[in-house]
């Protein structure tokens, strides 16, 4: 079958959505679109290193049985042919899972993860394994072992953490979505720092089971992708009870048709909103310290909400920060309890890249006094975000204080204050993995260096539909985010 798509371009970067209605009308065929993209994979995987491994022999016979299903004119839905990625903490069943260690070099799980096996049960094409921060525990995908992640937009900056792999592929047009996790931010500081959509779910609502830890109490998986419409598709895909995994919720099965209706809904004009649409605007935190050309960025996006209808209401968050410390305490406790538990803290300690070895080790200091001390601080935060959000439908906030930097880049000024870059680009995000709400990253303009800059937008527990209806009528007023020219 000839593709009636000429420009390789188009295909590249098209949506879901795009790529799903060519499907259908056999404008192109599965195995076309797979090759396609595993010939880019081929031709700037070298210059990005965003990928671990790629499933060359396995994404083509996805595509030939979603070639039969489209020929029968019975596809499984919107993702059956569409080529995805995968963060390599994900197992994947006969397929290598190093989760960017040394330790798990040869690690092939004997299963799916629950999100891997809803993907593959939807038809989604398999292209391969992105890279990643060392067992995701970092916010640089600068990895020891695979080598560093590059930003499409400037190769010679960080694609950001943990799932640099997966918001850079997406980016660069290597596949058409992926998965990463999000246990501090590791989903929407990639997505921030590459101009993608990354959707971190209620903590509950998609399942964990398979991918390997960081912190149970944090951890989170979700889309990274190029539009909300196709984080809502995901999402839909990758959602519901789990029981092998104890954390979710029975909830009303999310759908992606539903999803996709409201947002329409709420993004059929690009002149108003909901006239009753309140948005937060939090006093504390979020806005004490971060980049002139960031907040700038995002206060543009706050006069954007407004002029399409949305009241923006000032709301106080006064002991988020309280958040901090018990957050990173869990995180050290928990991490460092999977690592002695699996005996390769104990037994393979010099297998870790020296970063991630010197956070188990301080980890393996926490008392359990302080640990339980933290568990009731983070309650506190929880309640307190709930009861802001009472009053408003969602938050807003800068997804990153800083655009990427420098691969290599250690420390950070901003506001005439040095701080560790690993913090600055954690602190905004952090709040929404201990409180356990949903959050997503949208692309809300360039930096005057051209990088990308992202809006969070914080939503109430189980209402992704309302968040991603939100986050889509806002990326509805914005210009279409060109492809980086890398």
């Amino acid at each position: 079958m000839k593709s009636k798509r000429n420009s390789a371009g188009n295909i590249s970067f098209a949506t879901i959505s795009e790529v799903s209605v060519l499907l259908r009308k056999r404008e192109i065929s599965p195995v076309e679109l797979t090759e396609h993209f595993l010939g880019r994979i081929e031709k700037y995987q070298p210059a990005l290193n965003a990928f671990i491994s790629v499933t060359r022999d396995r994404a083509l016979a996805d595509a030939r049985a979603s070639e039969l299903r489209h020929k029968r004119k019975k596809p499984l839905g919107p993702l059956d042919g569409i080529p995805i990625a995968l963060k390599d903490n994900i197992w994947t069943a006969g397929i290598l899972t190093t989760a960017g260690s040394r330790i798990l070099r040869n690690f092939v799980p004997e299963r799916d993860a629950t999100v891997a096996a809803r993907l593959k049960n939807a038809g989604a094409v398999l292209l391969g394994k992105t890279n990643l921060h060392e067992f995701a525990y970092g916010v640089s995908t600068e990895n020891p072992h695979y080598g560093t992640a590059h930003n499409p937009w400037d190769a010679s900056r960080s694609s950001g953490g943990s799932s640099g792999g997966s918001a850079a592929a997406v980016a660069a047009g290597l596949c058409v979505a992926s998965l990463g996790t999000d246990t501090g931010g590791s989903i929407r500081i990639p997505s921030s720092l590459c101009g993608t959509i990354g959707l971190k779910p209620t903590f509950g609502r998609v399942s964990c089971y398979g991918t390997v830890p960081l912190a149970p109490s944090f951890d989170h998986v979700g889309p990274i992708a190029r539009t909300v419409a196709d984080a809502a598709i995901l999402l839909a895909a990758i959602a519901g009870y789990d029981s092998n995994d104890p954390t979710t919720q029975f909830q009303p099965k999310l759908k992606a048709l539903r999803i996709r209706q409201q947002i329409s809904a709420q993004s059929k004009s690009r002149r108003r909103m909901d006239p009753a649409m309140r948005l937060g605007w939090p006093r504390e935190y979020f806005f004490d310290r971060i980049d002139p050309e960031i907040r700038t960025t995002i206060e543009a996006a706050r006069r954007t909400f407004e002029s399409v209808g949305a009241t923006i209401e000032e709301i106080s968050l006064p002991h988020v920060s309280d958040g901090d410390e018990p957050s990173t305490v869990i995180a050290l406790a928990e991490a460092t309890h999977f690592h002695r538990q699996s005996g390769w803290f104990s037994a393979r300690a010099a297998e870790y890249g020296d970063d991630v070895r010197k956070r188990l080790e301080l980890g393996a200091e926490v008392r359990a006094a302080d640990y339980l001390a933290a568990k009731e601080a983070c309650l506190r935060v929880r309640r307190e975000f709930d009861a802001a959000l009472e009053n408003v439908d969602a938050i807003l906030a800068p997804a990153t204080p800083i655009a990427a930097q420098s691969i290599g880049t250690k420390m950070v000024t901003i506001d005439s204050k040095e701080e560790p870059i690993r913090g600055a680009l954690i602190r905004l995000n952090r709040p929404a993995n201990l409180t356990g709400h949903p959050a997503i990253c949208v692309p809300c303009g360039l930096t005057r260096s051209g990088m990308p800059v992202g809006l969070q937008i914080i939503g109430r527990y189980w209402d992704e539909p309302g968040l991603l209806a939100i986050a889509a009528h806002f990326e509805s007023t914005q210009p279409a985010l060109r492809p980086p020219a890398f």
